[in-house]
């Protein structure tokens, strides 16, 4: 049986989202779902002028007040950050602002001293929580970019489950695919590329799961002719060398935390992590690392 389907895409959180749902709905329920991104792009997203976590950083040094939901993420991302022993840090936004990221003058790498100035200000550790309220420390400053749109991803979802829809797929900038499925259509494909030459790599079927994958390909700063990756590893200092994480699991959040934070792991670590990670989440993955080797968790390919 051929299913028929519709999409929109809009642009959010710096990315183009495409909602497909069945065509049997009437093209106004794009409105009452996008309403959804757009309200957590609002309130959580640092970028945006007036979020709370914009106010956390605006106000650095004295606690602000906060929702709810604005410390559920937080004690997420900091069970993510204890787990990765800080290899994983929302705080490293001082970091990224030193290597030129927001700078739009000729760029040049760091000196040491320069990295050991700016590196004490990220320590997620000194993200402060008391009830309502949250504190940084003074010129700490964090980026909500490793997981924000995925957050906000999962939240459509759940508004999509409650509406009763059951077939459909969120695309939010290549970088977090969601699948909704049921028994007429049991999976979605996704086809995986390597994101260095665009070659495919291998075709993945998902269901009710979320695949989420980093790369250093589209964001970087040119020093002399160099290209660095926007993924930077808090303990170094430094981008990280790795090409490409794969992460498919049950929740988009967890998803692109691991492909942020796996970046600065080796291989070895890469599957040690994963490994224990399994105990906790439904997760499995691919990484392409430094020297382009593939490796992969065990069933990844055949589940």
């Amino acid at each position: 049986m051929d299913l028929l389907y519709k999409a929109q895409t809009r642009f959010l959180f710096h990315a183009h989202i495409k909602i497909k749902i069945s065509a049997f709905y009437s093209d106004d329920i794009f409105d009452e779902l996008f309403a959804v991104l757009e309200n957590i792009d609002k309130k959580y997203n640092s970028y945006q002028a007036g979020s709370y976590f914009d106010l956390i950083n605006k106000h650095s040094g004295i606690f602000v007040d906060v929702d709810d939901e604005t410390i559920r993420i937080l004690d997420k991302v900091i069970e993510l950050s204890n787990f990765f022993d800080g290899r994983y840090d929302i705080t490293i936004m001082p970091l990224i602002r030193l290597w030129g990221f927001y700078k739009d003058v000729q760029r040049t790498i760091p000196a040491s001293h320069e990295i050991e100035r700016v590196k004490p200000l990220v320590n997620y550790q000194n993200i402060e929580i008391e009830q309502n309220k949250v504190r940084i420390a003074k010129n700490q400053e964090i980026i909500t970019a490793s997981f924000i749109k995925a957050y906000a991803v999962d939240r459509l979802v759940e508004k999509m489950i409650q509406m009763g829809i059951s077939d459909a797929i969120i695309n939010a900038g290549g970088s977090t695919i969601r699948a909704i499925t049921n028994e007429l259509h049991p999976t979605w494909s996704v086809i995986v590329r390597n994101s260095e030459d665009d070659e495919h790599l291998f075709s993945l079927d998902i269901s009710n799961q979320c695949y989420s994958t980093s790369s250093q390909v589209k964001t970087f700063v040119d020093i002399n002719g160099h290209r660095y990756g926007h993924i930077l590893n808090p303990k170094t200092g430094f981008p990280s060398e790795v090409k490409q994480v794969g992460i498919i699991s049950d929740d988009c959040m967890i998803g692109d935390i691991l492909s942020t934070a796996l970046f600065n792991e080796t291989k070895e670590g890469f599957i040690k992590k994963m490994n224990l990670l399994s105990a906790n989440y439904h997760v499995g993955g691919f990484m392409i690392d430094r020297d382009s080797e593939i490796v992969y968790t065990q069933g990844f390919l055949n589940p």
